[in-house]
């Protein structure tokens, strides 16, 4: 796979469904009885470039989406997952394409397609740049997009291209009879229905393609035989290409030249004999593995073992573009040698896929936190101020954020719903990092604000959102204290997966005599001991830089993948603190700090002592937000 293709801009260039799968949570029933449902990115060609962008190629996505929401969460996701979007068109007439679909068991997969004049199927000809076509080495087309005249037009324009500058052009058959017109409305999970028409159709496409894929049934379709060694056969006369046969758990057979008189003599890829949860998307995994084994040079046995490896991980998922595997996680399942089966249950590819599918990097963290509740209570109190003033004074920080978070790289906030439910709302989606409080001020052992069913309370919110939790755990407390506050820790660990968030856990020791440097580390060691890993941990400052290495030290031995540290204030002095960033910046696991009361607390007792406005109040939290931020950045050396 050199040739013409050395030094281009992809390896993969996709074109065709880019949709929103509405998936029902409920397993085992009915879609009518479904009561609640998941939203992922989903169409065949979608979920390919997701896949092989987190398997490590290059990929970029041609197709449309709808000027609206769910066309901004398509462009935004494929975007996070690293598929170049330049090319995907917001058509201003179209909705996108919808999947309303659900698992009922290991065969029955009921799906409702809600695209007709969708804005993928809206794709055209002029659609297509050919510059784009020829900057990758390979050109991936799936069979429903042949199913129109319009889009049919985009596709065969789009393998002139590829023909004309030497890119592969790869075949996903993806065969759905209901978008061919062929079944109702109700019958959107039927994989089979011969056609003539449409099997005359796909055999037009065949010769211009280096590389078709399908199952045994799209092999049928696509050649108009129903024996697969009749198929292949028939499929060999019109084109040259590589066949690729997708045959479940028996893996798959690849047919680089004359097919012979066994499936079997085949290239054979064996399969793994995994537990099915979910086959939907299973395949779109295979193509991904494929991808990147054959665009990689390797082998057709090496490049199957990818393959089946992949739609074993993502027949163990609910979803599709989001089960797809990383290069980790298929690396690990590849070199395990006890071939784990349960791989829904499976501890380590969970982790591995958890942790490898973080959209966003967070290189730096500079938080402003004020999600103070008692504190600030205390304060109106003190000064005769209402309590209803406190909402007002935390829409003041939100605003000296907003103005200040563009010139702060890594700018974010911790925030509560309790006094700071609006500001939170605003920041929203506003590309800041934000994190949120979940327990309750002052208790010890450890409570939940919102009450003990801590994964309904985070079921509630914006994904965006990090469940925030400030324990006061020592590694020496009496054991059932410590034993209660572990337990209420992992339910919210727990949790935090089950809602797929990141935890952040702030731990501040309550202090003993005879403490030592230690303590922090003890007590980060004691939560990986039981299986805690959250993904930052937010800490009070360390006396030195040997103790900010031990603590790194611990967090590399048990989750090289953890997020990091981020340094918290406890209202030091402001030399104090410059101190403390100083110490830290030589430990690659501290990445900023989230520092409260040395930017807003002086502001906020003017402000409620009615000794400062408004606008005096933003700029002076302004001010010392950026100063901080100066001082962990000169700490840093930029």
């Amino acid at each position: 796979m050199t040739d013409r293709a050395e030094g281009r801009k992809f390896d993969l260039v996709t074109i065709g469904r880019a949709a929103v799968d509405i998936y029902g949570e409920q397993i085992g029933g009915r879609l009518e009885d479904m009561a609640s449902f998941a939203k992922y990115l989903g169409g065949c060609p979608a979920n390919i470039a997701v896949g092989a962008a987190r398997l490590g190629l290059r990929v970029a996505m041609i197709t449309r989406v709808g000027d609206e929401h769910m066309g901004r969460f398509v462009r935004e996701t494929l975007a996070a997952e690293g598929v170049d979007t330049g090319q995907v068109k917001t058509d201003p007439q179209r909705l996108t394409g919808l999947v309303i679909l659900g698992i009922r068991d290991k065969a029955t997969f009921p799906l409702i397609f809600y695209r007709e004049n969708c804005a993928d199927m809206a794709l055209e000809a002029a659609d297509i740049d050919p510059a784009v076509v020829a900057s990758a080495r390979a050109l991936l087309v799936t069979g429903t997009h042949f199913s129109t005249a319009r889009t049919d037009e985009a596709c065969r324009t789009a393998m002139r291209h590829a023909r004309a500058a030497g890119t592969r052009i790869v075949l996903d058959i993806d065969y759905r009879p209901v978008l061919w017109g062929l079944t109702g409305h109700g019958l959107g999970e039927e994989r089979y229905v011969a056609s003539d028409g449409v099997s005359k159709h796909l055999q037009s496409i065949a010769p211009d393609c280096d590389l078709i894929v399908g199952t045994e049934e799209e092999i049928h379709i696509a050649s108009g035989a129903t024996d697969t060694l009749a198929a292949l056969r028939r499929l060999r006369e019109l084109s040259a290409a590589t066949l690729v046969v997708k045959r479940g758990p028996m893996g798959c057979a690849i047919f680089p030249g004359p097919i012979p008189q066994r499936i079997e003599d085949g290239v054979v890829g064996r399969g793994f004999p995994v537990e099915v949860f979910n086959v939907l998307g299973a395949g779109d995994g295979f193509m991904a593995g494929l991808l990147s084994g054959w665009l990689r040079g390797l082998d057709w046995p090496a490049a199957a073992a990818r393959a089946n490896a992949c739609g074993a991980l993502v027949v163990s998922r609910h979803g599709c573009a989001p089960a797809m595997p990383t290069a980790a996680e298929l690396d690990d399942f590849l070199a395990r040698a006890d071939g784990p089966t349960r791989l829904h249950d499976d501890p380590r590819i969970n982790y591995l896929h958890r942790v490898t599918t973080r959209r966003r990097q967070w290189p730096e963290i500079c938080a402003l936190a004020f999600d103070h509740r008692r504190q600030l209570e205390d304060l109106a109190a003190a000064h005769r101020s209402p309590i209803e003033r406190i909402p007002r004074f935390k829409a003041l920080v939100a605003e000296a954020l907003r103005q200040t978070a563009p010139d702060i790289p890594g700018a974010g906030a911790i925030i509560d719903d309790r006094f700071g439910r609006e500001p939170l709302s605003a920041l929203t989606g506003s590309g800041l990092w934000l994190a949120r409080p979940v327990e309750l001020p002052g208790s010890r052992p450890l409570e939940f604000e919102a009450g003990p069913d801590i994964a309904l309370t985070l079921r509630t919110w914006p994904v965006e959102h990090v469940a925030k939790c400030l324990v006061a755990y020592h590694p020496d407390d009496e054991a059932d204290l410590r034993r209660t506050q572990e337990d209420r820790v992992a339910a919210l660990f727990r949790a935090c997966i089950a809602t797929g968030r990141e935890f952040l856990l702030e731990v501040i020791p309550p202090r003993r005599p005879g403490d030592g440097p230690d303590i922090l580390a003890r007590a980060l060691k004691r939560f990986y001991d039981i299986g805690i890993q959250p993904d930052w941990w937010k800490l009070p400052p360390a006396p030195d830089r040997a103790a900010w290495t031990a603590l790194g030290d611990v967090i590399r031995r048990h989750d090289p993948h953890c997020r990091g540290i981020v340094i918290l204030g406890l209202d030091s002095p402001e030399d104090d603190l410059a101190r403390g960033f100083a110490a830290a910046a030589g430990e690659e696991t501290v990445r900023g700090f989230a520092v409260g009361r040395n930017i807003h607390w002086k502001p906020a007792e003017a402000w409620f002592a009615s000794e400062a406005d408004d606008a005096t109040t933003i700029d002076a939290i302004a001010i010392n937000y950026r100063r901080i931020a100066g001082l962990w950045r000169s700490a840093k050396g930029y």
